[in-house]
Parts: C-alpha cells; sequence; structure tokens
C-alpha cells in the first residue's frame, strides 16, 4: 500500500497542477470580479451621470458592457476546458505514467501534443496581456474619479470636473459630465458603489495579471514535457537499434555454434 501511495504520488504532475490552480484563481477573479464591476459600472452611470440605453439596434456603452459580459462568461468556460486538458497533458508526461503505459505510447503522440499545447498557450499567453492592459483603462478612470472625490473634500471651493468624453464612453455631441459642485457628485463619492467598483476592477486586473503568470508558467512546463518526450522518443529508438543489433549478434554467434557443431559431429 505504501508502495501504491508513493508511485501515485510520483504521478503527480506538481508543476501543471500549480499552475492549473493559478490559472483558475486568476480567471476566476478576473471575470467574476470584472463581471460585477460592469454591473456596478451601468449603476453609477445610470444613477449619478443620468445615461440612459438608447433606442434600437444603436451600440452605446451599455451595449458594449453587455458583450463584455457575455466575452467574460466565454472566457471563463474556455479556460476552465483548457486548464483540465493541460493537467491531463502534464499527467501523461509524467514518469509514473510512463512506465505504466510504456515509452512508445507515451512519445508517440506526447511530442505532437505538447507541441500543439506549446503554440496555444503562447497564443492565450498574448491574449492575456492584452486583456490585462485593457482592464488597465477602467482601472485608470476610476482612480481619476477616486483622485477627484478626494481632491474635492481636501481643497475647498475647488470646481474639479469629470467629463465622460475625454474617455470616449458618449460622443463628442453629448455632454455628460459631473462637478464637484453638484450634488449628484457628492452623492457619488459618498456611496459604497463607486468605492467597491474601482476594488472591484483592481481585482480583476491582478487576476489577469495572475493569468498571464500561469500562462507563463505553462509555457515553462509544457516546453519541459516536450523535451521530455523528446529525449524519451530518441531513448526508444537508440534501445530499440541496440535490440535489433544484439539480436543479430545472438543470431549470428548462434548460426556459427550450429555450424560448428555441425562439422565437429
Amino acid at each position: 500500500c505504501f508502495e501504491c501511495c508513493i508511485k501515485c504520488l510520483g504521478g503527480i504532475p506538481y508543476a501543471s497542477l500549480i499552475a492549473t490552480i493559478l490559472l483558475y484563481a486568476g480567471v476566476a477573479l478576473f471575470c467574476g470580479c470584472g463581471h460585477e464591476a460592469l454591473s456596478g459600472t451601468v449603476n453609477i452611470l445610470q444613477t449619478y451621470f443620468e445615461m440612459t440605453r438608447a433606442a434600437g439596434d444603436v451600440i452605446d456603452v451599455f451595449t458594449m458592457i453587455d458583450i463584455f459580459k457575455y466575452v467574460i462568461y466565454g472566457v471563463a468556460a474556455a479556460f476552465f476546458v483548457y486548464g483540465i486538458l493541460l493537467m491531463v497533458e502534464g499527467f501523461f508526461t509524467t514518469g509514473a505514467i510512463k512506465d505504466l503505459y510504456g515509452d512508445f505510447k507515451i512519445t508517440t503522440c506526447g511530442r505532437c501534443v505538447s507541441a500543439w499545447f506549446i503554440m496555444l498557450t503562447y497564443i492565450f499567453m498574448l491574449a492575456w496581456l492584452g486583456v490585462t492592459a485593457f482592464t488597465s483603462l477602467p482601472v485608470y478612470m476610476y482612480f481619476n474619479l477616486w483622485t477627484i472625490c478626494r481632491n474635492a473634500t481636501v481643497v475647498d471651493g475647488a470646481n474639479l470636473c469629470l467629463d465622460l468624453r475625454q474617455y470616449g464612453i458618449v460622443t463628442i455631441g453629448e455632454e455628460k459630465k459631473v462637478c464637484t459642485s453638484s450634488e449628484s457628485f457628492i452623492k457619488m463619492c459618498d456611496s459604497n458603489e463607486l468605492n467597491m467598483t474601482f476594488h472591484l476592477f483592481i481585482v480583476a486586473l491582478a487576476g489577469a495579471g495572475a493569468a498571464v503568470i500561469a500562462m507563463v508558467h505553462y509555457l515553462m512546463v509544457l516546453s519541459a514535457n516536450w523535451a521530455y518526450v523528446k529525449d524519451a522518443c530518441r531513448m526508444q529508438k537508440y534501445e530499440d537499434i541496440k535490440s535489433k543489433e544484439e539480436q543479430e549478434l545472438h543470431d549470428i554467434h548462434s548460426t556459427r555454434s550450429k555450424e560448428r557443431l555441425n562439422a565437429y559431429t
């Protein structure tokens, strides 16, 4: 029983397991906090900036937020499956599985699968870098808004305004802004919704960064696995050639022994 447990523990790909946990944690933080932050953004725009949804099929900021929410759903589902696939790949390139199924079955398809996963993981890493850069934009916007709220309480009589046209949220013809002298700005700064949404975007940014680190970790693991199965394939070919030569030598030796025996007889 002890030997069986040791063998099972030796078959666990710990590097892939750590990368999978980090990936799931990052994706969960990004998707969960990002979704709630987008919902809070909708409430802030409707409550304090007095914005309404455009009628018809016009693409406005609310439509874009809904699209981002659906993208978040897809990202959560896709990377849940992708993390499982990478864990399975890690198991099939572990020494215990190699001893169980033999060298040939692993090195035949494992080398191709590892190279394919390396390419996909590299593409996903670049995609997560773009997601991280994109997530930093709302963090920057909310940081500006939070700074204006703090400066308004520190500096008496300061007339500071936040215009949504500066960030491309509304068109140039629309004037959607709040100033420190307005009552809606004071309510917005005093509300917990602004502070909560700001921190949710920060956590979502941290989650996207964790996903990038997980992708880099996976690249290192997959590269090591690919080198492992490549060496295993070469070793298998060497063992096959060696066995073939030994068999040929054995056949030659047997033939000569029979010839000598016949000649003696």
